[in-house]
């Protein structure tokens, strides 16, 4: 406990030395979105409205929230502010799985994957608001093992601040699913009445590209060697690609998360057997499948995996070992791919494309391996019927 109490206050305080530029990490200065884009933002919603000219503006409407929080430390500049807020849900996160660990049936090895997978992301963790999105699905599977209704609230909450949290009901009785469905309404309905411009993020979503560091960008990274006559350009917040057979790729990406959340109905439904880890295990195998084949993989999306892998682990004997520990490894090539080298990224030369090709290939691992994993600890074999068992083993004799 004491060394992973240590290892946790010297990489936290290493990582804020790097958000405040004591430290500078080599490559683009990730806290700008804090200090321009979210301050922008926060000089908005201050006035009663949502950003309803800024097509960045990507967000559910509860992502405000994560927005405005600064204003509660009005000693601090917004952007120290803001730092200080995403150590505050990294230190809950962190004593969420330890509280977790103590009980029966529990390990630490959750605790250790968070304290180490964090800082492996870099100064990114702390300059995107993801922690505190994260924080809210940790606290959500961890209370509904015992609390349904707890989960539903929770997630629903936590897809109101980033979408993605409502996978977190994959395996969620309908006592978690009912309780999702009131906060979320309650909570649109007061959004909407108190500022214009609440579901203005799903158009803006909806006319996304193929970003640049995601699985389909690799066809495009390889074909500017070839000829392919396109361009890499800011568009939407992110750096995409723009030109011929984009489009055609953007489609096949979303199909292909569409054919993963087939399975997970097919899941779903021929599903028997739970344990008590059960819940997590298909929330990680959720938001894995949805950010592997999503059109984008920001680097902060790997904050959401490294949350949901340490509840995973946190229940002894995780059938999600493997796909953690490959998570947690893919973590570390983000770091290298942004910020570090994502100059070399952007012109896909050799090293940038290396980088892509492993962390994407780690990720696609991750998702086939925890995808089976899941089937096989939750869908029992079914029993052969009798002539075939007899087929067989009279096959086997004439052999």
């Amino acid at each position: 406990m004491r060394g992973l109490l240590a290892v946790f206050a010297v990489t936290r305080c290493l990582l804020l030395l790097c958000v405040l530029r004591v430290l500078v990490v080599p490559g683009p200065d990730v806290t700008s979105d804090v200090s321009v884009i979210y301050q922008g933002w926060y000089e908005v919603l201050r006035t009663g409205t949502y950003p309803l000219d800024d097509v960045t503006w990507q967000y559910p409407p509860a992502a405000a929230l994560a927005i405005l929080s600064p204003a509660a430390l009005p000693f601090l500049d917004y952007a120290s502010g803001f730092f200080v807020l995403a150590l505050l849900a990294d230190t809950l996160v962190f004593g969420l799985l330890l509280y977790a660990a103590g009980r029966p049936g529990k390990s630490r090895a959750g605790a250790r994957l968070w304290v180490w997978g964090v800082p492996l992301l870099g100064p990114t963790a702390y300059a995107r608001y993801d922690l505190m999105v994260t924080a809210v699905a940790v606290a959500a599977l961890l209370a509904g093992v015992r609390r349904p209704r707890t989960l539903g609230a929770l997630a629903a909450f936590g897809a109101l601040l980033k979408g993605w949290p409502v996978l977190l009901l994959a395996r969620a009785p309908r006592r978690a699913w009912a309780a999702a469905a009131v906060t979320a309404g309650a909570f649109l309905l007061v959004c909407h009445a108190l500022a214009p411009g609440a579901f203005a993020f799903l158009t803006f979503q909806r006319d996304r590209g193929t970003e640049v560091e995601s699985l389909g960008a690799l066809v495009f990274h390889v074909a500017r060697h070839l000829g392919w006559r396109g361009r890499v350009q800011l568009n939407y917040g992110s750096v995409e690609f723009l030109g011929p057979y984009v489009p055609l790729v953007s489609t096949l990406a979303m199909a292909l998360t569409a054919l993963a959340f087939g399975w997970l109905l097919v899941w779903r439904l021929r599903a028997r057997r739970t344990g008590p880890g059960t819940l997590a295990d298909a929330a990680f195998t959720a938001v894995l499948l949805f950010t592997t084949t999503s059109r984008v993989i920001s680097p902060q999306y790997l904050i959401w995996l490294v949350g949901l892998a340490a509840v995973c682990l946190v229940f002894r004997r995780s059938p999600m070992a493997r796909p953690a520990y490959l998570v947690l490894a893919a973590s570390g090539v983000t770091l290298l791919e942004f910020p570090v080298w994502f100059s070399h990224v952007v012109a896909s030369d050799w090293l940038g494309v290396l980088l892509l090709f492993v962390r994407n290939g780690l990720l696609a691992v991750a998702s086939v391996s925890a995808c089976r994993r899941l089937w096989r600890s939750t869908v029992p074999v079914r029993p052969l019927p009798v002539q075939q068992v007899r087929a067989r083993v009279f096959s086997v004799l004439v052999r």
